[in-house]
């Protein structure tokens, strides 16, 4: 048996508790270390995938315990595919977090640490060491939202803070529901236990509504959404980029796993209740989180909102319950984590570079940064689901499903959506190409990518750095190319798909 699932957790942890030990000698040591250490969580989750697509789930209990009483790690292939992405985006923004900062070794041991949380929580096959997952991920990422300078990001964080220790309070208590009703916690044991309680049983029910409420505040699906546009905007640039890539998405992967790996589609047909409110849940946050899109004027505000209407596209496709939705479902966690983290991380890039933070700021961008306007366009385009770019595939998957269980209300609103998120990010993109700039651009750089220089603070610079650059551009070409692939990543993981509807 190899420890490889169970070095996955702890490897970032050590990468961590390095990084503290050498800032206490050599200040400013914590990127190199976090980016080294990056590299090799990139080699261990892609050796797992590999096993975990190949084959049977790799299965690892700690400490040799038998299941059902030791802590248990299951990689299969959706398990594999969010570990490596938590790996490759926590680099890349590593990338662009090199001059845009913040810079201290304590900011790169808690950007470990919630790397650690992350994929604790896609790999672990144990309910109550998911809460725990759950909770160092929210504690690194309140940390890392208030590392910004300014009270503005302190108060973001103490409010992502109270509604995020609310939602997991729920999620924990749905966990004590369920272990009442079992007597057990580890995931594919508690589900032979739930159904021989008996989906009807009110203690199950308690356990399921309480489980998923949890973690709809952790996703921000409406209205449980509101610490999101507050986080986003209020965090550095990078964090934005991270937290808005991976928290979120993390977070609906957990759901998909409780719902399907422990309640099983069987819960949801015994329960038609259960299914109502996911979908009622689903449309609701793709509406409204549209709407409320279009009407902001801040750009990180704007993107928050949008990604309360992508999340969801999720819960519709968990409330689908089918293989065509779940695959696109996999697309989507996958396709958003790039590109909302890829805007984010634009928008970013254009603020250091032309002091661009508002709609009407973005006016001839174009024209005066055309790395950093088409980057984002490109971007915003495979968010609103133009072919071929991965949101597009992501979105006519779960349409798809929608159809084939003849869920219309859900692929009348996917329509709509795709046309409201057209309408946001249309007027991005008209500004930036089609009008002139309402105020002097004397202070914009050359838009040379190869002409960028480091800037030396924390993201208050008037010229990006190369990684910066490279970062946002990487992000735009994966948006097109993931889309290509898309479709082959599908076949790949019907087994794991299956299994879970089974």
């Amino acid at each position: 048996m190899t420890d490889l699932p169970a070095l996955v957790i702890v490897f970032p942890i050590f990468a961590s508790i390095a990084v503290l030990l050498v800032g206490l000698v050599r200040p400013r040591t914590g990127w190199p270390i976090a980016t080294l250490a990056s590299i090799v969580q990139i080699a261990i989750t892609g050796s797992l995938a590999l096993r975990g697509f190949n084959g049977d789930p790799v299965q690892y209990v700690v400490g040799g315990f038998t299941v059902p009483y030791g802590i248990e790690l299951v990689i299969d292939g959706l398990s594999a595919t969010m570990i490596v992405l938590v790996a490759v985006v926590a680099l890349g923004v590593l990338g662009y977090a090199r001059t845009a900062g913040p810079r201290s070794n304590s900011f790169y041991a808690t950007y470990l640490l919630l790397v650690a949380g992350l994929t604790g929580m896609s790999i672990t096959g144990d309910v109550f060491n998911m809460y725990v997952f759950l909770e160092i991920t929210g504690l690194t990422a309140y940390a890392l939202v208030a590392s910004g300078k300014g009270g503005r990001s302190a108060l973001a964080a103490l409010k992502y803070l109270l509604v995020g220790t609310f939602g997991a309070s729920l999620f924990l208590l749905g966990i004590g529901y369920a272990y009442v009703a079992t007597g057990t916690l580890n995931m594919a044991d508690l589900s032979g236990q739930l159904a021989a309680v008996g989906y009807t049983s009110s203690l199950v029910q308690a356990a399921f509504g309480l489980l998923v409420v949890g973690l709809f505040v952790k996703i921000a699906v409406f209205p449980l959404h509101t610490w999101q546009p507050v986080a986003y905007a209020g965090a550095p640039d990078a964090v934005s980029g991270l937290i808005s890539a991976l928290v979120s998405t993390v977070s609906a992967y957990a759901l998909i796993r409780i719902v399907f790996s422990v309640f099983t589609v069987d819960f949801l047909l015994a329960n038609p209740f259960a299914r109502t409110v996911l979908m009622a849940g689903a449309v609701v946050s793709i509406v409204t989180g549209s709407l409320l899109a279009v009407a902001q004027s801040e750009i990180k505000q704007l993107l928050a909102y949008s990604s309360v209407s992508q999340f969801g596209l999720i819960i519709g496709a968990i409330a689908v319950g089918n293989d065509t939705a779940l695959t696109g479902a996999a697309i989507h966690l996958v396709g958003h984590a790039i590109m909302k983290g890829g805007l984010f991380l634009t928008a970013g890039l254009i603020g250091t570079n032309a002091g661009s933070r508002t709609v009407t700021e973005f006016e001839g961008l174009g024209k005066h940064l055309p790395i950093g306007a088409g980057s984002f366009g490109i971007i915003a385009l495979a968010m609103v689901g133009v072919p071929p770019t991965i949101g597009f595939v992501g979105k006519w998957y779960i349409a798809l499903g929608a159809v084939e269980t003849q869920s219309w209300p859900l692929a009348a609103v996917i329509l709509l959506s795709t046309l409201l998120t057209l309408a946001y990010f249309a007027r991005l993109i008209e500004r930036m190409y089609f009008r002139e700039p309402a105020v002097t651009t004397s202070s914009v750089e050359t838009t040379d990518a190869t002409d960028a220089v480091n800037v030396a603070t924390d993201g208050t610079g008037t010229t990006p750095s190369m990684g910066m650059w490279m970062t946002v551009v990487t992000a735009a070409v994966l948006s097109v190319v993931l889309g290509v692939v898309a479709f082959e990543y599908g076949q790949l993981l019907e087994p794991t798909i299956e299994h879970l509807l089974s």
